[in-house]
């Protein structure tokens, strides 16, 4: 999942101070998970805002609005009626999102509601951690299931750095070594011959930007853009 963060609300507040009506737009998947931007998100920061703009005197009519996902254009046609109604939109998406929705209605002013982190996994209720970086290079049949570019301190593809203390990392000592978690995975799932494999250094190539990806079965339908 996409891991998100409210903005500080004092953020929000100023990029919200030139518009009088503004929408408040969520997005019901990861956002929602991590509790940035789903739809008890956008009610409670229209409630925060509500009050703040009451306190200082200051008009503003707040709509709100969400839908199951931002990055789909398909969802984003159900919110046609209450952009046309705002001056501006907040949306508590993710960065994909947030550009999307900003894409399909550019008439309208789109403003970041949330900072987007990482992608990563549900710990505990609150709690979530990174585990990729979305490389194009995937390497996890090799290393246990643990991709060192993410867990690693230092991103160390070819590991370990040679400062792992009692297995635990160099860089925090609070945190196990990302290589010592792939040995002993390695070990367990008696596959540690793996560990001496060496890999390639990273191909930047990969790293198109913006990057595009089409199904095998729809590259007729997109070759222009192959």
């Amino acid at each position: 999942m996409i891991v998100a963060e409210r903005k500080p609300f004092a953020e929000i507040e100023a990029m919200l101070a030139p518009y009088k009506k503004v929408l408040i737009a969520g997005c019901g998947t990861c956002v929602a998970v991590c509790l940035a931007g789903g739809e008890k998100e956008v009610g409670l920061l229209a409630a925060e805002l509500s009050i703040a703009s009451k306190i200082k005197g200051r008009p503003l009519a707040i709509s709100q609005a969400t839908v199951e996902r931002q990055c789909d254009r398909e969802f984003l046609s159900e919110l046609k009626d209450p952009v046309e109604e705002n001056e501006a939109i907040l949306s508590l998406a993710c960065g994909a999102g947030i550009q999307f929705l900003a894409e399909i209605y550019d008439t309208k002013p789109v403003l970041p509601g949330v900072n987007t982190t990482f992608i990563g996994v549900n710990e505990a209720v609150g709690f979530w951690t990174e585990r990729c970086r979305a490389c194009h290079e995937c390497v996890l049949d090799q290393t246990g299931g643990i991709c060192p570019k993410t867990v690693c301190a230092k991103g160390i593809l070819n590991g370990p750095c040679g400062g792992t203390v009692h297995g635990q990392c160099e860089v925090d000592r609070e945190k196990p070594c990302a290589w010592t978690l792939i040995y002993r995975r390695l070990e367990k799932t008696g596959r540690l011959d793996l560990i001496r494999k060496a890999f390639e250094p990273s191909r930047n190539s990969l790293r198109i930007t913006p990057a595009y990806q089409t199904h095998a079965a729809y590259k007729r339908r997109f070759e222009a853009h192959e």
